[in-house]
């Protein structure tokens, strides 16, 4: 998995996301000139959150989860998919 890749390409702002067949909100906001990335996704109807910080300093990136495990990050990040207009296909 391209982590780096996968996480250019949330989208700055609000997003909809499907996960394991559940709907989540998703957010990005860009911090310190781009070189820190907040990422915060609720699921919509439930109670599943996942949060993360992604730092990009000159010869490191740094995943850092908010009171989650890795994985749980990784798996959210490696299966989800965006919905184009915050609707179902």
């Amino acid at each position: 998995m391209d982590l780096a890749a996968i996480i250019r390409e949330i989208p700055t702002g609000y997003s909809e996301v499907v996960y394991r067949e559940r709907r989540y909100s998703l957010t990005r906001e860009n911090l310190a000139g781009g070189k820190s990335i907040k990422v915060f996704a609720r699921e919509l109807g439930g109670t599943d959150f996942i949060s993360f910080n992604y730092y990009l300093t000159s010869d490191h990136t740094y995943l850092k989860p908010c009171e989650m495990p890795e994985r749980k990050v990784l798996d959210f990040l490696s299966h989800m998919r965006f919905l184009p207009n915050g609707k179902e296909d």
